[in-house]
């Protein structure tokens, strides 16, 4: 397996000025809780979208451009970040981050304006771009001290971590008011940073051989910044899979096979559950049959769940479609962000990232338009499409390997 980072992405020492290594095992469970701590505080913020609209009067277009908060703020940190870790370690910008983001979940329930909420989720994006970045660079320098491929293990912890998250608002949205339960949520994640950051604070990131060769980092050359971009839009056409089918799945359920309901909403739980056993498997995958055939694989399945979910004539024939490209976009994300990060550092994972995040935000509007324009489930085959994309480009970059810089 090559060398996955070509960049230290910790200051040497850490805070304490220890540098003796950190055991690897605590240093993947502190990573895996804090991928987890974010679909957590994630989902429980996403479940009281209602309850904060009707408490700020917001109107559907209003609490729109509100919303809007949230990705600017993540675009705009993500292309930051990178530059954090390679200043501060990804270690310290992770645990910084996750205090961040555990105070501002609390302030949307605490806003009686659109304009208040929207500023407030601004912070709060800036806060969920910047851990997605810094504990990604954290996982890539992992990954290669590991010399395993265990990155898809810490995007199931995030899968893992949103179903419990979203399960468990569900469950407490009627009995208490959203300031309690995301004030609960700010609790819950400041102790957990608190206990679990010190693992991540009290030593130095493990350094890779290619960094202890080339421990100053050099500029990026045009040709990484391509590849970099290459896997960034490997990572866009998965993550417009994952909120196009967030958003419409049910709907074209229901609207278009006539499903109940309650059937209609199993959609997007099976397909979630569906990313999430791919995850947990993923390691296991990429070990016999290595990145780019993963990628291959991954998109081809992707493809032919989602023209099955999307044309099929029955719901049943729908579910099972859903869940088929639930298995096939699991993978891509993690194994396209570590080959960013392998190509440049957190430079490439803040790249890799911040495509990847525009594409979940593209989904669902471009979906939206192209149902008005011809029909839903004609629209939802974009998805599919994106994904077989996804699959020829990884197999036309899959002998990229990062030049060396003069």
């Amino acid at each position: 397996m090559p060398h996955l980072n070509k960049l230290r992405t910790a200051a040497p020492g850490g805070p304490s000025g220890n540098t003796a290594p950190l055991p690897l095992s605590r240093l993947r469970t502190a990573l895996t809780v804090f991928f987890a701590l974010d679909g957590f505080l994630f989902a429980g913020w996403v479940v009281r979208i209602p309850a904060i609209k009707q408490q700020t009067g917001a109107s559907a277009s209003d609490l729109g451009l509100a919303l809007l908060g949230v990705s600017a703020g993540a675009v705009v940190t993500m292309t930051l970040t990178g530059r954090l870790c390679r200043r501060f370690g990804s270690h310290p910008v992770t645990v910084a981050s996750a205090v961040l983001m555990s105070l501002s979940i609390a302030l949307p329930a605490l806003t009686h304006s659109t304009l208040a909420l929207g500023l407030v989720l601004l912070l709060f994006g800036a806060a969920y771009g910047g851990i997605n970045v810094a504990m990604n660079s954290a996982a890539v320098d992992l990954v290669a001290a590991l010399r395993r491929p265990v990155m898809p293990s810490f995007h199931a912890a995030f899968s893992l971590g949103g179903m419990v998250g979203a399960g468990l608002g569900a469950l407490v949205a009627g009995g208490l008011s959203p300031t309690v339960h995301l004030l609960l949520l700010a609790v819950i994640g400041l102790l957990v940073t608190a206990v679990v950051g010190r693992v991540l604070l009290g030593r130095t990131a493990p350094v890779t051989e290619r960094a202890q060769e080339d421990p100053v980092p050099h500029r990026l050359t045009g040709s990484t910044r391509r590849l970099v971009a290459v896997f960034g839009v490997i990572a866009l056409c998965t993550a417009y899979g994952e909120g196009a089918m967030a958003d419409w799945g049910a709907l074209h359920l229901e609207q278009d096979l006539d499903a109940h309901p309650g059937v209609a909403a199993i959609g997007y739980s099976l397909f979630a559950l569906a990313m999430t056993a791919g995850r947990l498997t993923g390691t296991t995958l990429l070990e016999r049959l290595g990145q780019t055939r993963t990628l291959v694989a991954g998109g081809t399945t992707a493809a032919t769940g989602m023209l099955l979910g999307s044309l099929a004539p029955t719901v049943w024939l729908a579910l099972l479609g859903f869940a088929v490209a639930g298995l096939g976009l699991a993978n891509i994300f993690p194994v396209a962000v570590a080959r960013a990060g392998a190509l440049a550092g957190p430079g490439g994972v803040a790249a890799a990232s911040t495509l990847g995040y525009g594409g979940m935000l593209l989904g669902p509007p471009a979906i939206g338009f192209l149902a008005d324009w011809f029909s839903l489930p004609i629209a939802l085959t974009t998805v599919a499409a994106l994904a077989a994309g996804a699959a020829l480009i990884g197999w036309a970059a899959r002998n990229a390997t990062a030049p060396q810089d003069a």
